[in-house]
């Protein structure tokens, strides 16, 4: 059986429970077929309808003003898009926009009916079971781009100041421009990897040539 050839319950059992049904929804329920580079929905728009993968990949991403974009996720079969369910739950123009990345068949969901499905449990639980999960791995990225070479930085605010430098998380946040609670876990890091030891308003350098070595990178 082809990837194409698959059935839309077995991709989402929940189906099974939801009404109306597929069958119910005529030429509403009825797959399309796109080609790869195809815009699904753009960001700031409101959402036309909910997407449901059978074959191919959406990419989920935001852009920046300056043109720059940012993958947030990627929907394949199976899966749930996470900006779409949000966007529907809350009547709110779309988060981010969704770029097929090759050939994809998926259905298009209108909203009253996606809104509908949701009285079905089955098919409630799995989208927020989606949340649950789309959650961990956008906490996962936004601490990559949090952190991305404020570890290095903050390596380099600590050396050049003997075996020990008193000084606050806070005062460190200050210094490096962000947040205290940032500085607070990239220390405690340091501190599990050995390379530190944390006391109050004071810490200690514990092998200060990996320190160095991760400032070292600071350029790269």
């Amino acid at each position: 059986m082809t990837a194409t050839a698959v059935r839309p319950a077995e991709l989402y059992p929940a189906l099974a429970q939801v009404q109306p049904s597929l069958a119910d929804l005529g030429p509403g329920g009825a797959p399309m077929r796109v080609a790869a580079g195809t815009v699904l929905f753009r960001e700031s728009d409101p959402c036309q309808g909910f997407p449901l993968v059978l074959a191919g990949e959406i990419r989920v991403s935001r852009s920046s003003s300056d043109g720059r974009t940012l993958e947030l996720y990627r929907v394949v079969p199976g899966e749930l898009c996470l900006v779409s369910s949000a966007s529907l739950f809350r009547s709110q123009p779309l988060s981010a926009q969704g770029i097929t990345t090759q050939p994809s068949t998926l259905l298009l969901i209108a909203p009253d009916i996606f809104q509908r499905w949701l009285e079905a449990p089955a098919f409630r639980n799995e989208v927020l079971g989606l949340f649950a999960e789309r959650m961990s791995d956008l906490t996962s990225l936004i601490d990559a781009v949090a952190f991305h070479k404020l570890d290095r930085r903050l390596a380099a605010a600590l050396l050049g100041h003997g075996p020990q430098r008193r000084v606050t998380h806070q005062m460190l946040a200050d210094e490096l421009g962000t947040v205290r609670e940032i500085v607070t876990r990239l220390l405690r890091r340091f501190e599990r990897e050995g390379w530190v030891t944390l006391g109050r308003e004071q810490i200690n350098i514990a092998d200060g040539v990996a320190l160095r070595g991760l400032a070292a990178t600071l350029g790269a």
